[in-house]
């Protein structure tokens, strides 16, 4: 095998995601599959809504899967040894509050068959623009199970304030309510991502995300592109690259700056194209070598 197909498939991680999926649109693991994929990694994806299009359209067709069949696909990909090669879990949009279990059991057995594995939970709940597009029951499993059950939580800002009943208007309303999430020496998540935040304090044409452990903190900026009409799944793709980085290296600032010169370049390309999804075929050389850097700064 040549040296090159050798280092890359030793620096390939395996990820197993359970997300939603439309036919139409980048969401769910539409949204985290490609990125991933164009990485170099292996996406295990197990779809937990089968639907025409996201919901922000207001219309679609499809339903969403049943606990069963979500658990039997698990169960299929756990029997053929798979489990003891998965670096990362990705779950995303919970559908029904029928899959709480499933999800929780995956994550069990993933961590039992590798315990290096890590748990990115991705607390879909809303947006601050569209609020709660969830079942009622879903934001207490999040709160009250699965949060607390991760290794990283990625909310953006409507969930972070959701999930925690606090207003954030500032950088440390942020940082304080981020730090309602995570774990102690039991367990729970050691870091949560704000994957977007949009403070009083800070100026207005730029946006931000937040890294945050229980004794540091990390701060990355880019600018605001302006969208008439903002494209969804930017926080599920930024879920995904950030969880691939950080297990890759460890190393948080180097993580979220590699995430947010990603999507940033992802959303460039979008605008120019006119379009209301993400680009992500379009953008895909942008996304693996971004043409602007941005670098996350220790607060």
């Amino acid at each position: 095998m040549p040296s090159f197909l050798v280092a890359r498939w030793l620096s390939a991680m395996r990820f197993l995601s359970l997300q939603s999926h439309v036919a139409y649109g980048y969401v769910g693991n539409r949204a985290a599959t490609f990125p991933l994929q164009r990485l170099g990694h292996e996406v295990w994806a197990v779809n937990t809504v089968e639907f025409s299009n996201h919901t922000g359209y207001g219309a679609w067709r499809g339903r969403a899967a049943s606990a069963e069949q979500v658990g039997e696909i698990v169960r299929g990909i756990e029997a053929l040894g798979q489990f003891a090669r998965c670096d990362g879990l990705l779950t995303g949009y919970v559908g029904d509050a029928a899959l709480a279990n499933v999800i929780l059991d995956t994550a069990r057995r993933v961590r039992a068959a590798n315990p290096r594995a890590l748990w990115c939970c991705d607390p879909v709940l809303g947006d601050i623009d569209t609020g709660i597009y969830v079942k009622p029951g879903i934001d207490t499993f999040f709160r009250e199970q699965a949060i607390p059950a991760a290794d990283l939580v990625t909310p953006n800002h409507f969930e972070l304030e959701h999930l925690t009943g606090r207003r954030i208007s500032t950088l440390e309303e942020a940082l304080s309510a981020a730090r309602t999430l995570l774990g102690g020496p039991l367990g729970g998540p050691r870091l949560a991502l704000v994957t977007s935040l949009r403070r009083a304090d800070a100026p207005a044409n730029i946006i931000e995300m937040v890294a945050v452990t229980p004794d540091a903190a990390w701060r990355v900026a880019t600018p605001l592109i302006g969208f008439e009409i903002a494209p969804n799944g930017t926080g599920d793709a930024v879920a995904a690259l950030f969880t691939a980085h950080w297990i890759a290296g460890s190393d948080v600032a180097h993580a979220l700056g590699k995430a947010a010169s990603s999507i940033f370049a992802v959303l460039e390309v979008t605008q120019a194209m006119g379009e209301r999804e993400l680009q992500l075929v379009a953008a895909q050389e942008q996304l693996v070598a971004p043409p602007r850097s941005f670098t996350a700064e220790k607060l």
